[in-house]
C-alpha cells in the first residue's frame, strides 16, 4: 500500500465525518460549524418539529385533563336521534325468518361402494402411518395392499364425480 492511498482514505473518512456532523447538526437545529461539546445553541426549530417536506401543518394538541373530564361527563347521543354520519354498524337487521340450515343426508342411504371407497381413501394413509409407527416389521404384501386399496378408492371416487357441468348451475344453493 502506498502513502497516497492511505492519505486518500483518511481524507474520505474526514469528509464522511464532516457530512455526517453537518446532517446531525441540521436535524438537531444547531450551528454546523460549532462542535457539539461547546454548548451550541439550538436554532428556531427543535428536532421534534423537523418537517423537511412541510406536510405537518399545525401539530395536534392533546386536550387537557379538565377538557377530557368534561367530555367524559357529556351524555351520549341516543340511538333514536338521527346522527349526521350513520355507518354500517348503526343498521339493525329485521330477523323475521331466521336462517335454518337443511338437515344433512343420512349416511344410511349412501351407496355401500361409495362408503367403502371413502373408507379406503381416508383409512389407507392412516393405516400406513400407524404401520410405520407401530408395526415396523409389516410384510411387504400388507403395505402394497394398503397402497392399492387407497389408489383404487381414490380412482373410484374421481370416477363418481359428475362428468358434465350444468350451465345454469353456479354452485350456489338458495
Amino acid at each position: 500500500m502506498t502513502r497516497s492511498d492511505s492519505n486518500s482514505s483518511d481524507q474520505s473518512a474526514n469528509q464522511d465525518d464532516a457530512v455526517w456532523l453537518d446532517l446531525v447538526s441540521r436535524l438537531e437545529g444547531r450551528d454546523p460549524e460549532a462542535p457539539a461539546g461547546e454548548g451550541s445553541a439550538p436554532s428556531k426549530r427543535p428536532f421534534r418539529d423537523f418537517d423537511p417536506l412541510g406536510l405537518s401543518g399545525a401539530a395536534p394538541t392533546e386536550p387537557s385533563a379538565s377538557e377530557r373530564q368534561a367530555a367524559s361527563h357529556e351524555p351520549l347521543p341516543r340511538p333514536d336521534h338521527a346522527a349526521a354520519g350513520t355507518g354500517p354498524r348503526d343498521y339493525e337487521a329485521d330477523d323475521d325468518d331466521p336462517f335454518v340450515p337443511e338437515e344433512p343426508p343420512s349416511l344410511a342411504g349412501t351407496n355401500p361402494l361409495t362408503m367403502l371407497a371413502w373408507l379406503g381413501a381416508v383409512g389407507g394413509p392412516v393405516a400406513l402411518v400407524l404401520a410405520a409407527m407401530f408395526w415396523r416389521s409389516a410384510p411387504l404384501m400388507a403395505i402394497l395392499g394398503i397402497v392399492a386399496a387407497f389408489v383404487l378408492s381414490v380412482i373410484y371416487l374421481i370416477m363418481q364425480l359428475p362428468q358434465e357441468k350444468d350451465d345454469h348451475d353456479d354452485g350456489a344453493r338458495v
